[in-house]
């Protein structure tokens, strides 16, 4: 496709191609999210009751459909202070709830911890919704999440962002973009399978290292603004995707972070983990990487890491964010 402009033919990005590459690749995130298999994934499963708390549904942040929260407040109501965390549901950008992290959620709130289910805008056939936006609501929704806990009797003081693939994604972005800013101190985040950055070389999965069309056209969908292959070929991409690729924000908001990533991964790129990982290693990040040298998108096939993975993720809750 192309258009004349002034008497030049300049060619323009298949944006149609970026959607259907974007749909079809990051769809397959809600079916190989982690899914905790193992016997001693129990000690993380726990039954909701009334014993462990009070659940309020469906809460608003904004004006969208989707814009809606669960809140998870602890029975013991009596602390001065109580830590938030925030899980993200996963989904490919494209599919998922935040009904799918109640496993998550309860155990967390089981512990003494504030907790909160947020849903975004999925990216559909018929809307424009991409990383950014999803991004950005998410933005939005922290502080009325904080203040719904505050209205409850809960006062938070500090927070936790945690995520799975799409929902990782997404909860470094906050924690690493946005995360300075915060209503409250963001002390830890923690999650799997996430894309970080955004490098064409990167992303050999789909072919989009041999393609400038196809990345253009995927990266745009994604970042939410035109990138066309001329950007591809002179690198002036990057900071297009920069709002998206939370490794390229990490100086700014340097938390401890515990994160884990299968080898052979053909959602999101593996070779994108090993950036995120020399980065919080060039900015002296307390954090914790764990390779699954087994697995893929699900870290189905290396159990023993992944239970480590989880252990890590209790040591570093009860160092940065301790139920006192």
């Amino acid at each position: 496709m192309s258009r004349n402009r002034k008497g030049k033919k300049v060619r323009t990005v298949p944006i149609g191609l970026g959607i259907l590459v974007f749909i079809i690749a990051f769809s397959v995130g809600v079916i190989s999210k982690i899914v905790i298999q193992p016997s001693w994934a129990k000690r993380y499963s726990v039954e909701w009751n009334d014993e462990i708390g009070t659940l309020l549904s469906d809460l608003s942040y904004g004006d969208k459909e989707a814009n809606k929260f669960d809140l998870y407040l602890p029975k013991d109501d009596s602390k001065e202070n109580y830590g938030l965390v925030v899980y993200l549901h996963a989904g490919g950008f494209t599919s998922g709830d935040k009904a799918g992290d109640r496993e998550m959620l309860v155990w967390l709130c089981s512990k003494g911890y504030v907790t909160a289910g947020i849903n975004y805008t999925l990216r559909t056939d018929e809307n424009s919704a991409s990383v950014l936006s999803q991004s950005n609501e998410i933005k939005t929704a922290i502080p009325v999440v904080i203040e719904e806990a505050e209205k409850a009797g809960y006062h938070i003081d500090k927070m936790t962002m945690a995520g799975g693939s799409a929902g990782h994604c997404l909860a470094m972005i906050y924690t690493y973009r946005d995360g300075a800013d915060a209503p409250v101190p963001v002390v830890f985040t923690f999650g799997a399978v996430g894309p970080s950055c955004f490098y064409q070389e990167d992303w050999g999965i789909y072919g989009l290292d041999q393609n400038d069309e196809a990345c253009a056209g995927m990266f745009s969908v994604m970042a939410g603004t035109e990138i066309t292959e001329q950007d591809i070929r002179d690198g002036s991409y990057l900071e297009k995707v920069k709002p998206i690729s939370a490794t390229e924000w990490i100086s700014n908001n340097p938390v401890p972070s515990v994160v884990a990533y299968g080898k052979y991964d053909k959602v999101q790129p593996y070779l994108g983990s090993l950036r995120l990982k020399a980065t919080l290693e060039e900015n002296n990040v307390d954090f914790r990487y764990f390779e699954l040298p087994h697995s893929g998108h699900g870290l189905q096939n290396d159990n023993a890491i992944q239970r480590q993975w989880m252990e890590a993720v209790e040591e570093y809750l009860d160092k940065y964010m301790p139920v006192q």
